[in-house]
């Protein structure tokens, strides 16, 4: 969904559910929205959003309007699930396997051929985590800018996994 009406439509359902919070983008890349207490503000992830359609951000705005609503202290309980039924909206979360997710453009692929993904280039020699559960020389990642494609979570887990009959 473009921003800006992304945007308005936030401001126009926080409004419509008596919220008078602020609104702001974040650079969050794993979680679609969040609700901060202290600041009195929702939060939206800027790159998930341009990346979802206009139902799944609604219901991300929505989760976060129902966490405002009941208050610090109720997580996803029964108090914070009743009142996002109420809002209209389930209540379970808002990022799933049909969910987009915002590429890493690095990519670290071992040995093995086992491929990890990171959003800032790593700083220092990292492992395969599969081959070896200790560091290992053996099983060191080398790393790649990859450009960054649409994709839901669950196309990414397809596009990595690795064939058995190439683990042996």
């Amino acid at each position: 969904m473009e921003l800006v009406p992304a945007r308005q439509l936030a401001l126009n359902l926080m409004a419509e559910h008596g919220l008078s919070w602020n609104f702001r983008w974040d650079r969050a890349k794993k979680r679609a929205g969040q609700t901060n207490f202290t600041t009195r503000t929702i939060t939206l992830s800027k790159h998930l959003t341009q990346l979802c359609t206009e139902e799944q951000v609604r219901h991300t705005i929505l989760h976060e309007i129902a966490h405002a609503l009941v208050g610090h202290g109720h997580g996803h309980g029964p108090v914070w699930q009743a009142k996002a039924k109420e809002l209209g909206t389930s209540p379970r979360r808002c990022t799933g396997p049909d969910f987009p997710v915002a590429d890493a453009p690095w990519q670290g692929t071992c040995s093995a051929g086992h491929v990890h993904a990171r959003y800032r280039r790593p700083k220092r020699p990292l492992s395969c985590g599969r081959c070896s559960r200790t560091f290992s020389e053996k099983h060191l990642l080398t790393w790649n800018y990859v450009p960054s494609t649409k994709q839901t979570k669950k196309q990414a887990a397809e596009e990595t996994e690795v064939p058995q009959d190439t683990l042996f």
